[in-house]
This record gives C-alpha cells, structure tokens and sequence, in this order.
C-alpha cells in the first residue's frame, strides 16, 4: 500500500534516484518552483478570498487540489515514452482547437472581465488556450522537425490550423496569449532550420496582426498610452501598473515579509493571477526576486543542455518549445509587473491561480523531465553489445 502512495506523491518517488542528472535536477526546480508559487498565492489571495467568501483559504486550497492532480500526470507522463505522446498530440490539439471554438459560441463560454475564454463544465471551468499550449510544443515540433519530409499539402494544411488558433485565441479576446503562441511556433521553426525568408514573412504578418487588433479594440490601445506614461493616468488605466510598481518599489531589498503586503489588501486588482509577481516581489523584496530570477535562469540552463544532448530532432524542438513557454511567459509576466511591457493578461506559470494553467504548467515541466530521461538512456551502452564483445573477447582468447 505504502509502495502505491508513493507514486502519488512525487516528492517520495523511489524511481528517481535512477534518473539522468538533468532529469532530477529539472524535477525538483520544478516542485521548488511550485512549492514558492503555492505559498505566494495563499498570501496574495487572502485577503480577497476571505472577504468574498469567507473562506481566506479557498483559493489556495483549489490550488492545492489541482497541483494534486497535475502532480499525478507529471509523474505519469515522465513514465511514458515522448514517442507514444507524440503520436496522439494532433488529435488531442484538434480537441482542444475545437473547445476553444465553442468559448465563442454564444451561450457556452464564460466570460470573465470582458474576456471569454473559459468553458464551464458545471464543477470547475476550464480554459482551453491554456491547456493547449504542451500540445501545441508538440505539434508545432512534430509540423517543423520533419518539416523537409512533409507534402507541401500537409504543410500548409497544419499552417492553417495554427493560423486558426491564433485567429480563435484573438477572438476572444486574447492578445497576449496570441502572441505568445506565435511567438513559440516562430521560434520552435526557428530552432527546426526553417528558412529565414520565409520566418521573415511570418514575423511580419504577425506584426500586422497585432498593429490591427489593438487599432481595433480601444481597451488594448489605451493599454498602450498608459503602458508609456502610467502616472498620468494613475487613476485610471494606468492604475493597476501603477500600483503594482508601488507594491514592487515597497519592497525594498528584503522585503516588508510574507503575508504583509498592503497592496494585496484591494489596492492591486488581479494580485492572485496576472500581478501575483507584484505581490511576490512585495513580501520578499528585491533578494526574494533575483532567487527567483536565479531559479528561472537555472530551469532555462538545464532546459537548454536537454535540447543540446538531445539527437532527436522533434524531441530537441519540443524541448526548445517548453523552455520557450515556462521561461519565456514568465519573463513576459514579470515585464508586465514592472512596466517593462504594456498590461496585458498574462499569468505566471506555477505561481498564478487557475487549474487550466497550472495543469499546462506541469505538463509541460514533465515533457521536458521525459526528454531528459530518453536523453539519458539513448547515450547509454546495450547490454547486448556488452555481452557481445566479451564474446568476442574470449573467442579471440
């Protein structure tokens, strides 16, 4: 019985002393970074919690039961060979394009804060651009590492559904997860050798892609001219970097210690999602944050010396492409806490509420923990060449 529970709870796996070294290292960066996201967002959603529903612990315990069953699959999945996984990612992506479809179906999303990204499935709602995006590594490693043997028809066929993702993701509306999805697939062709005229053209419709959408929704060019001159508008767009950056500046370089920020208490909208870095930065001042820097420095390293060892090309690429998501989204977050980049809603992967992205988050850690372990065993001898050379050996004897 005891054996069982173990593999329930990652921290106490007896496999993983058998692992590649990347492999362990990876998985307890990713339960460190868990475990300092967890206690985050019990601090930073206290409050709220506590006065809407009279629970200060709701959120956390959510949290906590998600982590639960993302643990579960990361421990599963770090068990399953990439290849398997690999051969249903179009199908399970497919799935997931056509639940994001239904979000703009009227009368089946949910909308959220003038957003509609969510499916409520009665118990719990879902958000399925989060929930895509390990399948979209995948995919767009599958599309771009045999992208030379693949039939010009096939290509541009998987080329519009991406672009269709993006479309549907834009849609709801959803600009900085447009992006960010974008900005993977470009790169994970990037990394796949695709040539550059043609990543060229790409970077460039993008670009129109986006100058047209914020011309379009006012809200997002408002972002914009707050984003340039915030305390002009300190009362109104630009109030939550504003107070954001007061919560980060409070800080100092200690920090004012957990469970004491002041503007988690009603001054910072979204201190438990897209601004919880704030909050973070808050209570353990600017030490807490380059620890934080370090581990996400650290995660990328590892990440990169996975893709590097890595002699199969799709799996190098979907390496490429988690280190791309993890990292890359959570610069994107702490840019948009500290003014570096216009508001948008982006969250912290491992750190903000929500089961969608905490899910992602550790599906993706766990792809990236698989390739590790194939990297290790690819490099290792058989035992039957072993046992065929000491035949040889006493042969010649």
């Amino acid at each position: 019985m005891w054996s069982f529970l173990r593999y329930l709870i990652p921290i106490f796996d007896p496999e993983v002393e058998k692992w590649a070294t990347e492999a362990r290292i990876l998985r307890w960066l990713t339960l460190l970074w868990l475990f300092i996201g967890l206690i985050t967002l019990f601090s930073a959603s206290f409050p709220v919690a506590n006065f809407d529903d009279g629970d200060g612990f709701l959120y956390v315990k959510k949290q906590i039961f998600w982590a639960f069953i993302g643990l579960n699959i990361f421990n599963w999945l770090v068990r399953f060979p990439l290849k398997n996984l690999l051969k249903f990612s179009p199908v399970v992506f497919l799935i997931f394009l056509f639940l994001i479809f239904l979000t703009l179906m009227p009368g089946l999303g949910k909308e959220a804060n003038g957003a509609i990204r969510w499916l409520d499935l009665g118990f719990f709602t879902i958000q399925p651009s989060d929930l895509i995006k390990p399948f979209l590594v995948m995919q767009g490693a599958l599309v771009f590492g045999k992208w030379p043997q693949l039939r010009p028809k096939i290509r541009w066929t998987w080329l519009g559904i991406f672009a269709l993702l993006l479309a549907f993701i834009l849609k709801q509306p959803n600009l900085s997860t447009t992006a960010l999805s974008g900005m993977t697939l470009w790169l994970i062709a990037l990394a796949a050798g695709l040539p550059f005229v043609q990543l060229g053209g790409v970077a460039l419709s993008g670009i129109v892609v986006g100058i047209i959408s914020i011309s379009i929704n006012s809200y997002q060019l408002e972002r914009i001219r707050s984003f340039v001159d915030p305390f002009k508008e300190a009362s109104g767009n630009g109030f939550q970097l504003v107070q954001s950056l007061y919560a980060i500046g409070s800080g100092g370089h200690i920090g004012v210690g957990f469970g004491q920020s002041q503007q988690k208490l009603f001054y910072l909208p979204f201190q438990y999602t897209d601004f919880i870095f704030a909050i973070f930065a808050e209570e353990f001042g600017f030490l807490g944050t380059i620890f934080l820097f370090i581990l996400l420095a650290s995660y990328a390293t590892i990440g990169f010396i996975i893709a590097l060892k890595c002699k199969h090309k799709v799996k190098r690429l979907v390496a490429i492409g988690v280190v791309i998501l993890m990292v890359g989204q959570s610069l994107l977050n702490i840019g948009v806490n500290t003014g570096s980049l216009p508001t948008t809603g982006v969250t912290l992967p491992l750190f903000s509420y929500g089961g969608s992205s905490l899910l992602a988050s550790l599906i993706l850690a766990a792809l990236l923990v698989r390739i590790a372990r194939e990297n290790n065993l690819q490099n290792a001898v058989p035992l039957q060449k072993k046992t065929t050379f000491k035949r040889s050996l006493s042969s010649k004897k």
